[in-house]
C-alpha cells in the first residue's frame, strides 16, 4: 500500500538504504557501504552481484582493499566523535588450528571470517589511539599511510605503518591541517594537500622517504602498478612546495602522473573556475612553486564552470566531471586532456568514481534527486554503464518524490542567488517552467496544512554547496506539503571563485542578508511569505539562528541542527585541530573578535520570537554541544517554544537511522504546527 500521511511519507523516507563505494579490487569485487543495519556499513558486492556485509561496527565506517589480499583496512570512530581508527579485518575464513579437538564438525567456521558481519572484536587494531585522529589516505599490499595529530593534538603528520612489522616511519611532521596524502607510483614519495592561511584555498607540497620495504603494488587510491624497490629512508627532510603557500587558489583531487614525473589535479590556479592541470618543474620533477622552473598545463578546462578529475591508477586516462548548478556529467579522457568518451548514467546527479586497480574502468557512486544512491561499473575504454545496484528499485510504488527546478533569485545588491526549488507532491505549476509564475495546489492529502507554507534549507560549509542529490529531508519536507527552496548563498562553492569568496570574513553578514532575499522571492512562487522557516545544520545552522535572531520579522520558525550560536564560543571550544582552519573562513579570536561577536546569533536573543527545534550530537568534535545548549538556555529564560534534542551516541549531525527516525519526523510535525493553517 502506498503511503500517503505525512508520517507514512517521512517514515517511509527514512527507511531507504543509502549506498557508497570506496574501493575495487583486481578480481573486480567492490568494497561498497549501505546504511541498511541503521548506519554506513561495509558491504562486498562480488562480480556477479552476490552482496556480503562485512561490518557491524557501533558507529559508520568506510575502508579500502589491502591489494593482492583478501583484507580490508577499516577506518572507525566512537559514536561520530571523528576520532578515527584503523583496524584490519580479514574477509576469508583462516586456516583451522592444527589442534582441532576430535568430534568436531568438520565444516566448523574458522577464523575471523566465520564471524561476518565482523563486530569491534573481530578486528585487528593497527593503529589505535582514541584520544587522537588517524585518517586513513593509502593503502598497498605493504604499507599504509594515514594522516594524525597524535604528536601534540593538533598538528597532522604523515605516517607510514610497515603491515609486515608495525614499524612506523614518519614523511612529514611540518605542521598544519591535513586534508590528504597520496603516495607516488615508485612508493618514494607523498602528495600532501593542506590548508593554507586563505579561506577557501589549499596549498600542495611533496614530502620524500622510503614508503615500502619491497616493491609495491599501488598508486593514487591504493590501486597500480608494480614499482622498483625505493631508496632507503633518509628522515622527515623539508617537504617541497609544489603551489604557493599565499595563493588564493582550491587545488584538489591530486594524483601522480605516470613516471612520478609531475601531478595532475583540479585547480582553480589564475583563474575563475577550476580546470585539470598538470603541474610539473622544467626538469620534469615536481618543484617549488616559488621557482621559476615550474611549470601549469592545462589539460581541460571551461569558461564557466567548475571541472573534477580523477585520474588511473596507471596514469593513462582520467574520468573529469563537468559540475553545473549542482549536477556533475563525467567523461573519459586520455592522460594529455584528449576526449576519449563521454559518460551517460542514469540520471543527472552527484557522482563519485573510484578506479579498478587495471585502469580497464571504474565504478560510480550515483546520488540524485530521485536517486537514493546507485552503483554503477563504467567501461573506460568505451564510456558503457552496467547498474550494480539501482537504488530507484527500493522507493515504494506511490511514494512521492519532488525533483527540483532550478532558479536565480535576485539580491538587492545586484547578485542572483542560485536556488533549488522542491514543490509539494501533488501540486502542478501554471506558466512556463522557465519563469516565475505561481505554484497551483492540486489537493495533496498529505500536504493540505501547510500549503502556501515553505522551508529555507542552507548548506554547511560555509564553503560547501547544495547539489541536486537525493535528502530525504527535503523529501520528507515537500512529502508533508511544504516548498522547500535549497539555496547556494553567496560563500557556497560551485559558482566560481568569486562567488565562494563573497561572505569571507568581515563578509559573513552578507551571506546573511541572502537569507532575506530569499524570503522577498517568495511571493513569486506563489507562498505565504509569512509563513516560512529556516532548517539548516553545521554553518546551515548558524544561518538558522541568524536568520532568526538578526531578521526576527521574517521567519515565522526554525530547526537548528549542529548549529552554531556563537562564533566566538564555537572558535574557543571547537577541537584544537579545528581552529587555525575555521579561523582564516570566519575571523580569528585574537584580531576579529569585535566582528565576531557581531556576527554572533547570540548577541541578537532579544530580538528572538521565532520558535526553534534544536537538534545536537554530544560527540561533535567541531560544533561543541555547548552552542545548542546556550541558545536553549536563553530560549527558555525567555519563554519562547523550543526543543532540544540531544544524541549521545552521535557526533556532528545524525549518523544513525534510528536517530534520525526520532528527530527529523518530530521536526517536521513541529514545523508543521507553526506554519499549518
Amino acid at each position: 500500500m502506498s503511503p500517503t500521511s505525512a508520517s507514512e511519507i517521512i517514515s517511509a523516507l527514512l527507511d531507504l538504504t543509502a549506498w557508497t563505494v570506496f574501493d575495487v579490487d583486481p578480481e573486480g569485487r567492490i568494497l561498497a557501504g549501505n546504511d541498511e543495519s541503521g548506519s554506513m556499513q561495509l558491504v562486498e558486492i562480488a562480480p556477479d552481484g552476490t552482496r556480503t556485509q562485512l561490518t557491524a561496527l557501533p558507529s559508520r565506517c568506510s575502508g579500502r582493499y589491502v591489494p593482492g589480499t583478501r583484507r580490508v583496512v577499516v577506518q572507525h570512530d566512537n559514536g561520530g566523535d571523528e576520532q578515527m581508527q584503523l583496524s584490519l579485518l580479514d574477509i576469508e575464513p583462516s586456516a583451522p588450528p592444527a589442534d582441532l579437538p576430535a568430534g568436531l564438525p568438520a565444516d566448523l567456521p574458522t577464523g575471523r571470517a566465520a564471524r561476518l558481519p565482523a563486530t569491534l572484536v573481530d578486528l585487528t587494531p593497527l593503529v589505535h589511539d582514541p584520544a587522537y585522529k588517524h585518517d586513513l589516505a593509502d593503502v598497498s599490499a605493504e604499507s599504509v599511510v594515514f594522516l594524525t595529530n597524535r604528536r601534540d593534538g593538533v598538528d597532522f603528520d604523515v605516517v607510514v605503518h610497515d603491515l609486515a612489522t608495525g614499524a612506523e616511519t614518519p614523511l612529514y611532521d611540518g605542521g598544519g591541517y591535513l586534508v590528504d596524502a597520496v603516495a607516488s607510483h615508485d612508493r618514494r614519495s607523498v602528495a600532501i594537500t593542506t590548508l593554507s592561511s586563505r579561506p577557501r584555498s589549499t596549498q600542495i607540497l611533496v614530502a620524500g622517504g622510503e614508503i615500502a620495504t619491497s616493491p609495491t603494488t599501488g598508486t593514487t587510491g591504493g590501486h597500480g602498478t608494480t614499482s622498483e624497490t625505493p631508496e632507503p629512508h633518509t628522515g622527515t627532510a623539508r617537504p617541497v612546495a609544489v603551489t604557493a603557500a599565499d595563493e588564493h587558489a582550491h587545488h584538489i583531487h591530486v594524483a601522480w602522473a605516470a613516471g612520478d614525473h609531475a601531478l595532475v589535479m583540479s585547480s582553480d590556479h589564475e583563474r575563475e573556475f577550476a580546470a585539470v592541470v598538470r603541474v610539473r618543474s622544467g626538469d620534469g620533477v615536481p618543484a617549488s612553486a616559488e621557482t621559476d622552473g615550474t611549470v601549469w598545463e592545462t589539460l581541460v578546462a571551461a569558461d564557466d564552470h567548475d571541472l573534477e578529475v580523477v585520474l588511473s591508477p596507471d596514469g593513462s586516462a582520467m574520468v573529469v566531471g563537468h559540475h553545473q548548478d549542482g549536477v556533475t556529467t563525467l567523461a573519459v579522457h586520455e592522460h594529455d586532456g584528449t576526449h576519449r568518451c563521454d559518460v551517460t548514467l542514469p540520471d543527472d546527479g552527484v557522482p563519485t568514481v573510484i578506479w579498478a586497480p587495471d585502469s580497464s574502468r571504474f565504478a560510480v557512486h550515483l546520488t540524485a534527486s530521485g536517486d537514493p544512491g546507485s552503483i554503477h561499473l563504467v567501461d573506460a575504454a568505451t564510456g558503457g554503464v552496467s547498474t550494480l545496484v539501482d537504488g530507484r528499485a527500493q522507493i515504494p510504488e506511490g511514494l512521492p518524490i519532488s525533483l527540483p527546478t532550478v532558479h536565480r533569485v535576485p539580491t538587492p545588491d545586484g547578485e542572483q542567488i542560485p536556488c533549488f526549488v522542491y514543490r509539494p507532491a501533488g501540486t502542478a505549476r501554471t506558466g512556463d517552467e522557465n519563469d516565475h509564475a505561481p505554484y497551483s495546489t492540486t489537493g495533496n492529502a498529505a500536504g493540505t496544512t501547510v500549503a502556501g507554507a515553505s522551508v529555507v534549507l542552507v548548506h554547511g560549509g560555509p564553503e560547501g554547496e547544495a547539489n541536486r542529490l537525493f535528502s530525504p529531508v527535503i523529501q520528507a519536507l515537500a512529502g508533508a506539503g511544504f516548498t522547500v527552496l535549497v539555496p547556494n548563498v553567496r560563500g557556497s562553492a560551485g559558482y566560481g571563485k568569486r562567488w565562494v569568496s563573497l561572505d569571507d570574513v568581515d563578509k559573513r553578514l552578507d551571506s546573511v542578508a541572502d537569507l532575506a532575499a530569499l524570503r522577498a522571492w517568495l511571493p513569486e512562487l506563489g507562498l505565504d511569505a509569512d509563513r516560512s522557516a529556516l532548517w539548516g545544520g553545521s554553518y546551515g545552522g548558524y544561518m538558522v539562528l541568524a536568520g532568526t535572531t538578526m531578521q526576527p520579522d521574517l521567519w515565522a520558525a526554525g530547526v537548528d541542527i549542529v548549529g552554531m550560536s556563537s562564533l566566538v564560543t564555537f572558535l574557543e571550544n571547537t577541537s584544537e585541530y579545528r581552529r587555525a582552519a575555521r579561523e582564516r573562513e570566519y575571523g580569528s579570536l585574537e584580531h576579529d573578535r569585535d566582528f565576531l561577536v557581531t556576527a554572533s546569533p547570540i548577541t541578537y536573543l532579544d530580538q528572538l520570537r521565532a520558535p526553534l527545534f534544536v537538534i545536537h550530537g554530544a560527540n561533535d568534535p567541531r560544533v561543541p554541544l555547548s552552542e545548542a545548549e546556550q541558545i536553549a538556555a536563553a530560549l527558555a529564560d525567555r519563554g519562547i517554544r523550543h526543543e532540544l534534542r540531544v544524541y549521545h551516541d552521535e557526533g556532528h549531525g545524525l549518523a544513525k537511522r534510528a536517530n534520525r527516525k526520532d528527530a527529523y519526523p518530530a521536526a517536521v510535525e513541529f514545523l508543521t504546527e507553526i506554519l499549518g493553517r
